[in-house]
């Protein structure tokens, strides 16, 4: 089998230790990064996992209620009333820095809730009916935030273990290859030169018998 193209010289011998030595190095590096970046993933799924009962709790207690409130004032008093509502809502990008990475996530707040309707017009359960969905647009918008971390992380995850598995399975195995094949080769070279020697000297002592 024919061996790496590569000349087996004593310097280059040095520089392939020199990128095997650099090639593990990053390995172990990038091996420990994935590492921390799959337990933040672990625990920002989790994070989701628990939102998601959140919202479905708070969901469960919201729906009903406005259920309540259109059997209580009817369905065109509440389209008038929901005519003069306006939910605002601050929306902007934050940076959330994970391992070392700074990955941009989404921040929406709920702006603090006005009265937007008189007290003769109003109601309890309209009252109520509001109050429910914004907490639990907060909690949507704290999910959209999450799952942009989540989706971010776990592209890096995948990023980073390509890179790992090139390393593992191409560069340092190359590598190695071809720091065996340099010594093998300088080893067969250093043989050559010692037999050659003996045999010179064994023929000059041939020379001085005669």
């Amino acid at each position: 089998m024919a061996g790496p193209n590569i000349a087996p010289t004593k310097s280059n011998l040095i520089r392939e230790k020199e990128r095997l030595a650099l090639a593990i190095e990053g390995y172990e590096l990038l091996e420990r990064k994935r590492e921390i970046l799959m337990m933040e993933l672990m625990k920002r799924v989790e994070e989701v996992r628990l939102l998601e009962r959140e919202i479905d709790k708070r969901s469960g207690s919201a729906y009903p209620t406005m259920r309540r409130m259109l059997l209580t004032i009817g369905r065109e008093r509440a389209r008038e009333l929901a005519d003069g509502v306006q939910a605002d809502f601050a929306v902007k990008e934050r940076k959330v820095q994970i391992a070392g990475l700074h990955m941009p996530s989404l921040e929406a707040e709920a702006l603090p809730r006005r009265l937007q309707s008189s007290f003769v017009n109003s109601s309890a359960v309209s009252d109520e009916t509001v109050v429910e969905f914004t907490e639990l647009l907060k909690l949507v918008a704290r999910m959209a935030g999450l799952r942009s971390v989540v989706w971010r992380l776990a592209k890096e995850v995948r990023k980073t273990q390509r890179r790992v598995n090139a390393l593992e399975k191409m560069v340092i195995p190359e590598s190695r290859a071809r720091k065996v094949f340099i010594e093998a080769s300088l080893e067969e070279r250093e043989r050559e030169a010692i037999f050659a020697v003996k045999l010179l000297k064994a023929r000059g002592a041939e020379k001085g018998e005669a």
